[in-house]
């Protein structure tokens, strides 16, 4: 039987090979992640995250499982307004993970943190574990977006809530354009200049045009059985939040 396909960027390649190539280019940027993030939204990428948080709204000793939590930048901040809380940190990356280990955040918030290799669409927990799911512009790199959502799912206890940040599409079509000159023509060479890996942005900058739009990734969290589940457009639209809880 042919392989199955998906996309990598632009480019369709078998879906046995995506997550290679995903961990390839997170491998390549891992070093100047957190500095080309700042770069490439002008900072914004924090307010959004704190967005996230406010409405979130940790409380004291909850579980956080943070899938593609990389450098640690939410589980940093969810354990922050959450005394007594812990946060798992999965990540595919390990050169990510290190890289999150290094802050100095993860020193001061140590006890609170495990950090986990692993995969989003197998994640290595029981079920029932958890008591919030967040991922940050990480599900549109997994190869079967579907399965993430149900595996996330699966690990969050009854009454657990799903938290999605993901970049995605403005609903007015001249800002849109607008958005996407400057996406194709300063973010790849931003990538070039800052990491010396052009190919790598370019395909972040072609991820985030596959992506499903707001309402249809709204559909898929509720296929995978969650309820209330609802959208915040940010900067536009530019990302958005997903929120759907496990009741």
């Amino acid at each position: 039987m042919a392989d199955q396909t998906t996309h990598f960027g632009y480019q369709t390649v078998p879906e046995t090979e995506k997550a290679g190539l995903v961990h390839g280019v997170f491998t390549r940027v891992a070093s100047k992640y957190d500095i080309m993030n700042d770069l490439m939204s002008g900072g914004v990428h924090r307010l959004w995250k704190d967005a996230m948080m406010d409405w979130l709204a940790p409380r004291p000793d909850q579980k956080l499982l943070d899938v593609a939590g990389g450098t640690g930048d939410v589980a940093f901040r969810f354990l922050s307004r959450a005394p007594g809380a812990t946060a798992t940190v999965l990540d595919m990356t390990e050169s990510m993970l290190i890289e999150g280990q290094k802050r100095a955040e993860a020193e001061s918030l140590a006890q609170a943190l495990t950090w986990v290799v692993g995969d989003a669409m197998a994640l290595p927990f029981a079920a029932n574990t958890f008591d919030v799911y967040t991922i940050s512009f990480g599900i549109r790199n997994v190869t079967r977006v579907q399965e993430a959502l149900n595996e996330a799912f699966r690990v969050l206890k009854p009454g657990g809530r799903l938290m999605v940040l993901e970049f995605s599409q403005i609903p007015n079509e001249l800002l849109q354009k607008a958005y996407d000159l400057y996406s194709f023509n300063v973010i790849p060479p931003l990538g070039k200049l800052v990491t010396g890996d052009r190919d790598s942005y370019r395909y972040l900058v072609e991820s985030i045009r596959k992506f499903p739009d707001q309402e249809t990734f709204a559909g898929m969290i509720r296929q995978a059985g969650f309820q209330q589940v609802k959208y915040r457009n940010l900067t536009m639209g530019v990302a958005a939040l997903h929120s759907g809880w496990k009741v």
